[in-house]
């Protein structure tokens, strides 16, 4: 699993150079701005029922989750469709771009997100690590490739969002074709009284943790927008541009690691054992390997965007060097975005995220009326580690509840001997 998460990064992150010198920071801009739209929806469009794929023990419960999974996508993506039909200056007004190709390609993007995140699911649960590797590397060559491809035909925003559905599209076909003889063999089990039934038992996903996802997909995609309104797209492109590139190296490990630790912690869970020394050995580990280089990052961030990507992108260095905090502790909050789900605190979590979207809204709006787009995202930045710092101490203090515990010195002794691993 890693390996194909080190395969497809690498692949990605070397063809940068090319494709920061095809495209300008406008096209990154619309490319952002769609992306965060798309972003915004996909992180409901199954109602998160595609998380809740590994909680059942038997597989078929799981199947009949997995198509709910599917359902949902299909029934979100139908609205979206009509929003599209029905509104299309209102959405083009959020991109900024009169191109109606991109509305179309928005409601694809938003189908084929479902469909994949079920998928993913699956093969997580049955440890199918491999096809979700392999998928991994379609991806990112397909993605990048053609991104090339377009970039020298001058293709523009255009080009990088038919790239970007494209290659997700390839990837999930690659599930689906690893997961096809289950879907085969437990046919016989998906049962439409069952799927109303896991509907109701498990909807505290969608109810919580759907929407969370979505906020935490909105407060991510709320700069690129609201940048575009108050800055200009071109400085929107360099936001988005500099996030892109400092989530590589971080989708490096927790791209892998997010689907590998749910299924570990999932199963822990079913066998009656204690979360807390997965959670903090893990969460350590990640803030152990994201310090050194966040701190090479914040001192020469500009200088190495603009020797590696171009001059242009010397302002992105700047929103990089910014942003470096915020997405270090983001980094480090892998463990307590899936423990909350496993332990089911999403309705604490929900109200953790719609506080956490007001905060950023007020900053990014305030920001954009009394600041400089620099001195903007950086406010932005240290807002979102502080509450990411908040985030981990209330999942943390929620497993010691869970285990019991009251204190530090109540955690179970194997915590001590998970440290030393």
């Amino acid at each position: 699993m890693m390996s194909g998460s080190a395969v497809a990064q690498i692949i990605g992150f070397s063809l940068s150079p090319i494709i920061s010198r095809l495209f300008s920071p406008s096209d990154f801009g619309v490319f952002g701005s769609v992306d965060a739209i798309i972003g915004v929806i996909a992180a409901g469009v199954t109602m998160d029922y595609s998380q809740a794929i590994m909680l059942p023990k038997e597989k078929e419960d799981a199947i009949n989750l997995f198509i709910i999974s599917c359902l949902s996508a299909v029934l979100i993506t139908a609205c979206a469709l009509v929003i599209c039909i029905l509104a299309p200056s209102f959405v083009q007004g959020f991109i900024k771009t009169p191109n109606t190709l991109i509305l179309v390609l928005m409601v694809v993007a938003i189908l084929i997100a479902g469909l994949n995140q079920a998928c993913s699911a699956w093969c997580v649960r049955v440890k199918a690590f491999k096809d979700t590797a392999a998928s991994q590397v379609i991806r990112s060559l397909s993605s990048n490739g053609t991104q090339i491809g377009f970039g020298y035909l001058k293709g523009g925003a255009p080009g990088l969002i038919i790239s970007s559905v494209l290659a997700d599209l390839l990837a999930t076909l690659n599930l689906v074709r690893a997961l096809l003889p289950d879907l085969l063999a437990l046919r016989s089990y998906i049962l439409w009284d069952r799927i109303k039934q896991l509907a109701k038992d498990y909807k505290d996903f969608p109810m919580y943790s759907a929407s969370m996802n979505v906020m935490n997909a909105l407060s991510r995609g709320l700069p690129v927008l609201l940048l575009t309104h108050y800055y200009g797209i071109a400085v929107a492109g360099s936001y988005a541009f500099g996030v892109r590139i400092l989530q590589v190296p971080l989708g490096f490990i927790t791209g892998a690691l997010r689907q590998v630790l749910f299924q570990k912690a999932a199963e822990k869970q079913h066998q009656g054992g204690s979360l807390m020394p997965l959670y903090v050995k893990i969460t350590l580990g990640l803030f152990a390997v994201a310090f050194f280089p966040s701190i090479i990052l914040f001192i020469w961030a500009p200088l190495i965007f603009a020797w590696i990507f171009g001059s242009q992108w010397y302002t992105a260095g700047e929103f990089a060097r910014s942003l470096i905090l915020w997405l270090m502790f983001m980094f480090c909050n892998l463990p307590s975005v899936l423990f909350a789900r496993i332990i089911r605190i999403q309705r604490m979590m929900f109200f953790y995220d719609v506080v956490l979207l007001v905060l950023r809204t007020m900053v990014l709006i305030a920001g954009g009326i009394y600041m400089s787009a620099s001195y903007t995202i950086m406010v932005f930045s240290l807002l979102g580690a502080v509450m990411n710092i908040i985030y981990i101490t209330i999942v943390g203090y929620a497993l010691m509840r869970k285990d019991g515990a009251t204190g530090w010195k109540d955690i179970p002794g194997s915590m001590l001997d998970g440290m030393e691993k």
